[in-house]
């Protein structure tokens, strides 16, 4: 099977490049730059040269391909309106390459729903809708392409995707701590945030291409819920830093673009998930990884 990644050489997308060629896929990736293009062929991927601007090169890409798998998104919080717009086209020029074909179409999305109290479900749908909606929409976009003769499914990833080598935003809360001289939570630090290790997401998205029907979400999920104080207290202690509250007024200030992020609940149930796949995570938690120095900094 011949399968399309976007997003091929990022932190998720190389793990799941890896995956799918270890169980027999032939992989095309989509590389903007030389470097992506050199770690895609070291692997033993073929590339497919372009980017999310492009996308008829996208909708070629998918149309030769037996299926597709979108993680690909340009994180530009500067103008994260316009990432949102570029990521709806994208993805409205996929489906249209794939319809009619019963192929399926992985596509990236997220936990954020506006939930609290209780744990998401798959069942759940997306409230975000339109192109200038969160991620533009991209997930109702992708789902409701299943009256088209498509095979689209959710992978809704946790906030945390962990492991060695990250630079995502548990990263981005280790170099904050550092500079702040302090592991900061907001508020009275009781919001979650859902985590799974990067390995244990790369086996979702096989187990997903190969089992998911048409329409559904599946959550990479494999710690429902880590309340953001204990996930500061972590991370401040293996910095050696202490941890303390910030208020939420003071929240953007402290931590800056991503204060609104680690201020909100985002936790997620993944019963749905490993009944449908047979998926079972069996990867590090997000503290043992951040107790064996997957958060080290420089000094």
């Amino acid at each position: 099977m011949r399968v399309f990644v976007t997003g091929a050489s990022g932190w998720i997308g190389s793990a799941v490049t890896h995956e799918l060629l270890a169980h027999g896929y032939k992989v095309v990736g989509l590389a903007r730059s030389d470097a992506a293009a050199g770690a895609l062929e070291a692997k033993g991927a073929t590339v497919h040269r372009g980017s999310l601007d492009d996308p008829d090169g996208l909708a070629e890409a998918a149309a030769a391909s037996d299926g597709v798998i979108h993680l690909a998104f340009n994180h530009d919080f500067s103008d994260y309106a316009g990432a949102g717009r570029t990521e709806h086209a994208a993805v409205a020029r996929m489906l249209d390459a794939l319809a009619g074909s019963d192929r399926p179409f992985l596509l990236a999305s997220g936990l954020a729903s506006g939930i609290t109290g209780r744990l998401m479900t798959e069942d759940d749908p997306s409230p975000f809708r339109g192109v200038d909606s969160l991620r533009g929409g991209s997930e109702n976009l992708a789902l409701e392409a299943a009256d088209r003769g498509v095979r689209p499914v959710a992978l809704r990833f946790s906030p945390t995707v962990h492991g060695m080598g990250d630079h995502g935003f548990t990263s981005v809360l280790a170099r904050i701590a550092k500079e702040r001289g302090v592991a900061g939570y907001v508020g009275d630090g009781s919001t979650r945030w859902a985590a799974v290790h990067r390995s244990d997401a790369a086996s979702l998205v096989r187990l997903a291409l190969e089992k998911a029907p048409a329409g559904s979400r599946v959550h990479a999920v494999a710690e429902s819920g880590l309340p953001s104080r204990d996930i500061a207290a972590a991370l401040g202690d293996y910095l050696g830093l202490p941890t303390g509250p910030v208020a939420p007024a003071d929240a953007d200030a402290h931590f800056g673009w991503i204060g609104i992020f680690f201020g909100r609940d985002v936790a997620a149930s993944n019963d749905r998930t490993r009944e449908l796949l047979g998926w079972t995570p069996t990867g590090p938690t997000l503290f043992e990884d951040i107790a064996a120095g997957a958060y080290a900094l420089p000094d």
